[in-house]
């Protein structure tokens, strides 16, 4: 099977437990820091942008948000699919690693550059704590779907 694809799928399934582990690291911040996590800021922040924010409703931005989201984690998978064959380690080291590299050229580099969100050092740290776990466990868990789509495409 193609390794785009098998990537782009295994980043899609990783952002189901991304998104749960980063829901219960935020309810375990400090009430100051429970303010929306990246991937709403962003979100609206684009809606905002396109002119359309003000037109959504509440059910509209968090929908908005998932699709982003997800479709973000798509998209990062998508790469990793051929990258992983370059990176000698283990499946869920190898997707925590590039978890990793995709936290920090988001959190780092693109998003700061396009505006759409302060640099991970502006951020508390314990936000930016939770925003590399919930990358290490997407890349981890992509890694792991990797692993076991080419193990299953093999045997076929």
């Amino acid at each position: 099977m193609n390794d785009l694809i098998i990537g782009a799928a295994a980043g899609c399934i990783a952002t189901v437990p991304m998104t749960l582990a980063m829901g219960a690291m935020h309810g375990e911040l400090p009430p100051e820091e429970q303010y929306p996590l990246p991937p709403r800021t962003v979100t609206m922040r684009v809606a905002e942008e396109a002119g359309v924010k003000d037109d959504l409703d509440e059910g509209e931005r968090t929908g908005l948000t998932f699709a982003a989201h997800f479709g973000m984690g798509t998209a990062a998978g998508a790469m990793y699919g051929p990258v992983s064959r370059l990176i000698p380690l283990p499946a869920p080291l190898a997707g925590a690693a590039f978890g990793l590299a995709v936290w920090a050229g988001n959190y780092l580099g693109l998003l700061p550059a396009l505006g759409l969100l302060r640099p991970a050092t502006e951020h508390p740290p314990r936000r930016t704590g939770l925003m590399i776990a919930a990358h290490l466990v997407w890349g981890a868990a992509t890694g792991i779907a990797v692993g076991l789509a080419r193990d299953a495409d093999r045997t076929a």
